[in-house]
């Protein structure tokens, strides 16, 4: 199903990702490498492919990078706009800045997740027709209590509408976990004027702000959209992440183009970006290494993902903890 123009697209892409040092020093988390694109490039097409033709990016730390990497969204099919968030004061906030660039109803992405959907299509059928939902959450079924924990669950009636949301907690009534995409109604804008900043982060939670929005009355619905959410939270989530998406693809690796190797080296299960060049006849084995870099590594790397700036392993993750 396309929806067609009435629906417009958000990204959340202003966080500075503190825990993804020495990456958030020189890269905004939502565009590090996923497959060779940027992970924000991975949600704008899954946007385009339910018809979606603008989308608003809300940028705070190094924005400009995230701009000159996305442009103006024409290689994807859509129109990309973008909005700053001066003060990170919690997703709540970042919403309360879009009112003014929205239009229509919105999907809502969180931006440094990595995720693996099926009809999800069906969240705007939801919104559609009399009586259709003011507002649809993507959830999933989660096994994983501490993934629980970090995130938010949904409380729903048996006909899938919301009546509780409960933002990381510690004793969930429910496996239904919420998983950072969402679709509202402009209507949603009205709870979120009204969000008041939290006790324990002092930040306006956007779980606050659902909440609200049902207990205004407004029909919020679930949707089972969600086979699974890759969280970027630590440095080597990325390289998990990247060979999790190579094993997607069924390939052995994923070389870029330009990439130059020298005679007798040999690569394994991993992602060599554009530009590379590997001097000399060493193993390269589960690891990421970003464009352009140039590898003068006499020893072989395992489990390392290398920048221009430098390179981090799971030893070193060790070492430091």
């Amino acid at each position: 199903m396309s929806s067609g123009p009435e629906l417009m697209g958000v990204i959340l892409a202003a966080g500075k990702g503190t825990r993804m040092r020495p990456f958030s020093e020189h890269y905004p988390k939502p565009i590090l490498p996923l497959g060779g694109k940027p992970l924000l490039a991975h949600q704008i097409e899954q946007m385009a492919a339910l018809g979606v033709e603008h989308v608003v990016v809300v940028i705070g730390h190094l924005g400009h990078q995230v701009v000159r990497e996305l442009g103006d969204g024409e290689r994807f099919g859509v129109r990309i706009s973008y909005v700053e968030q001066e003060e990170t004061l919690g997703i709540a906030h970042a919403v309360y800045r879009l009112e003014r660039h929205v239009d229509r109803p919105f999907f809502l992405f969180l931006g440094d997740i990595y995720f693996e959907t099926e009809n999800l299509a069906s969240m705007p059928e939801r919104m559609m027709g009399p009586g259709g939902a003011d507002g649809v959450l993507a959830v999933k079924r989660e096994q994983d209590q501490e993934k629980i924990r970090r995130n938010f669950v949904v409380l729903t009636d048996a006909n899938g509408r919301v009546h509780r949301v409960v933002e990381k907690p510690r004793y969930a009534k429910t496996d239904l976990k919420g998983c950072g995409i969402y679709l509202f109604d402009q209507s949603f804008f009205d709870a979120v004027r009204r969000t008041p900043r939290t006790a324990m982060r002092d930040e306006y939670e956007l779980t606050d702000a659902i909440q609200i929005y049902i207990d205004d009355g407004y029909r919020v619905e679930a949707a089972e959209v969600i086979k699974d959410d890759l969280n970027l939270s630590y440095p080597m989530d990325l390289l998990d992440l990247n060979l999790h998406w190579l094993t997607l693809q069924g390939a052995r690796n994923m070389i870029g183009k330009g990439v130059q190797v020298a005679d007798g080296a040999t690569i394994e299960n991993s992602l060599l970006m554009d530009g590379v060049v590997v001097e000399n006849p060493i193993t390269i084995r589960d690891c990421l290494v970003f464009p352009g870099v140039r590898l003068t590594h006499q020893a072989d790397l395992e489990r390392t993902i290398v920048t221009a700036e430098g390179q981090i392993s799971d030893r070193q993750v060790a070492e430091d903890a």
